[in-house]
């Protein structure tokens, strides 16, 4: 089956991890700017980090027939930083109009501070002006819930937001209700030791009916599993589920939600 993985770190991962993936089915991926391992000392090195987003993955994957669309910000783990965080936003305008960026992501909390706050609310002003769907990060762990009320709120304070151009990323079951019931796109991100696992995955489905909600890997620079999506697609066939929920989740779904950005030009694999 083929399938979409809304969110996934490339960066992180070998140019072999492009050709299995391809051999499992993935025709598009997105890819949210995030933290390199490390806390970066500048906006020049965002401006490489963009660079690379824009130029280098696109062109890696498309030797294995990927299409490769990514979203721009700096991300919450080094949003402590303010003042280089309004450097960073400042410059994202540069590349907004490169071919496969898809908007603002993935923007959010780590540790739902005040100056994480404060820059999460400069990118959503940022992608207001812009036009420009946003993907947003939610907390690990203990702070997931708190954090993602936070986000949620924040939102919702703001009435120029079409909560149907925000995919709220790295949901679980404490948290999906709420995002869904206020009218967000929630995305589940499947890790081997943290977050959610395809069975965990499988449940939420069952439990939601599958309708705006997406289903990704990250696979970033922790323990991850780029192949994740895979592995969901084979728990919901063990279950006895339709193909055609199945193809919902794992590629309807994301289709309809990118195809708001104005570069999702997707050409289906034939």
């Amino acid at each position: 089956m083929d399938y979409i993985d809304p969110h996934i770190h490339m960066v992180s991962r070998t140019t072999d991890d492009y050709a299995t993936l391809s051999r499992m089915g993935c025709v598009a991926m997105s890819e949210p700017a995030f933290w390199a391992g490390y806390d970066r000392g500048s906006v020049d090195g965002f401006r490489d980090y963009f660079r690379q987003l824009t130029e280098t993955e696109p062109a890696r994957a498309a030797q294995f027939g990927i299409q490769h669309f990514t979203w721009l910000c700096i991300n919450a783990k080094e949003a402590e930083n303010v003042s280089l965080s309004r450097e960073v936003i400042a410059m994202i305008p540069e590349f907004l109009d490169r071919p496969n960026v898809l908007g603002i992501g993935e923007i959010g909390l780590n540790k739902n501070t005040k100056n994480e706050a404060t820059v999460f609310l400069e990118h959503v002003d940022l992608a207001v002006q812009h036009d420009q769907s946003i993907l947003i990060h939610t907390p690990h762990l203990e702070d997931k819930f708190q954090g993602t009320k936070m986000i949620l709120d924040m939102l919702c304070d703001d009435q120029r937001i079409d909560r149907g151009r925000v995919l709220v990323d790295h949901v679980e079951e404490h948290t999906i209700s709420e995002v869904l019931d206020r009218g967000f796109w929630a995305g589940m991100t499947l890790y081997p030791v943290t977050k959610c696992t395809p069975e965990r995955a499988a449940d939420m489905v069952e439990r939601t009916g599958g309708e705006r909600l997406l289903v990704n890997s990250a696979g970033d620079w922790g323990p991850s599993k780029p192949t994740a999506v895979p592995d969901f697609i084979f728990e919901m066939r063990r279950r006895g589920h339709s193909e055609a929920l199945i193809r919902k989740v794992v590629y309807e779904n994301p289709v309809a939600f990118f195809s708001q950005s104005k570069h999702f030009q997707f050409a289906p694999r034939s």
